[in-house]
């Protein structure tokens, strides 16, 4: 099992730990209904480490992204981070990614962890001579800071304000920063890469500045609340982006892997949708529980308790497609419960 280069110090902030992904990380500290309140009404920092990251850098590292990903980084300037996801030649998604464009040809690409080694091996085989494929995880660290108060504390501490998807170098205590506007909560804040070696007195500066050390548990209930993709229950090689909600990440103005089948599908229809839904009270669907929508049938992908809406909310894939059908049903250990249909997000950030 690997370890977070802040191990020990999640151990003495008192930790308990899960495996994810083959890694051992902090489910939660003090709970998670606890840390995710934090998070939305205060701030929390999180070890994200066990996420994917490598760096892309030469004359035509933008022309490979163009190619590999849907969305088109050469939409973005350098000192920006895009949204965007590879795929499939029939369109499924192999993994939803952020890259980080630090120069016109220089790049941080963020998988998550259970494709970091897909996504890696797939951009080293199609490198051309010039182009470095870098792994970045085993050297670095990667710090999460989210929640109305981030801000302020990362300006603080490390003397970075975060703006939503810019990326900036930085230093701190003579130890180089990456840093982005970017999260999984729905809160402002930010990211940070930092090496091994000053990753432990960077988490403990941040949860000195005020931040609450916080756990995996809570950012998964925070990402559900805002609607935010899980890769392995909302997305997989099965399920294209037009199907799950996220047309708004394929660029159509460039070429690439999926770009067909992607418009094959926009003239033939989807196969199944994905579709959101609140119970009045707080019964807690969960992953693989029946669902049907009118006379369309289908499983929960993501369900959980909302702490912000004190309800049971979640996310399945029905089909045929629903269409505007606005009731929904879920099997909640052996009997049917109805719940109404929702719009992600399920909170107004």
């Amino acid at each position: 099992m690997t370890r977070s280069p802040l191990h020990a110090v999640h151990e003495r902030l008192g930790a308990r730990f899960v495996d994810f992904g083959g890694w051992t990380m902090p489910l939660q500290y003090r709970g998670t209904l606890v840390e995710h309140r934090t998070v939305r009404s205060a701030a929390g920092v999180f070890d994200v480490s066990h996420l994917g990251r490598f760096r892309l850098a030469g004359p035509g590292a933008t022309e490979i992204l163009r190619r590999l990903l849907c969305n088109d980084i050469a939409k973005v300037g350098p000192g920006r981070a895009q949204y965007t996801m590879m795929l499939t030649g029939s369109g499924g998604v192999v993994d939803d990614i952020i890259v980080w464009r630090l120069d016109d040809e220089e790049y941080w690409v963020l998988p998550n962890g259970a494709n970091y080694e897909t996504v890696l091996e797939r951009f080293a085989g199609e490198a051309p001579a010039g182009v470095d494929v870098e792994r970045g995880r085993e050297r670095r660290a990667f710090i999460a800071v989210q929640g109305p108060d981030a801000p302020e504390i990362l300006e603080q501490v490390i003397g970075w304000s975060p703006r939503r998807f810019r990326v900036e170098s930085l230093e701190w205590r003579g130890y180089p920063l990456l840093a982005a506007g970017t999260g999984y909560t729905g809160e402002k804040g930010g990211e940070i890469m930092v090496a091994h070696e000053g990753a432990a007195a960077l988490f403990e500066a941040l949860v000195e500045g005020g931040a609450e050390p916080c756990g995996l548990g809570a950012r998964d209930t925070l990402r559900l609340e805002m609607g935010y993709a899980l890769w392995g229950q909302d997305l997989d090689t099965d399920t294209t982006p037009l199907e799950a909600g996220l047309g708004w990440v394929v660029n159509w103005e460039h070429d690439f892997v999926g770009r067909e089948a992607l418009e094959g599908e926009r003239t033939s229809g989807l196969r199944k949708r994905l579709i959101g839904f609140a119970f009045p009270d707080r019964t807690i669907p969960r992953h693989g529980y029946p669902l049907r929508c009118g006379e369309s049938a289908g499983t929960v992908a993501s369900g959980n308790f909302s702490p912000t809406l004190e309800t049971g909310i979640g996310m399945g894939y029905v089909a045929p497609d629903p269409g505007d059908h606005g009731t929904v049903d879920v099997e909640v250990r052996g009997r049917w419960v109805a719940a109404r249909r929702v719009t992600p997000p399920f909170i107004d950030r």
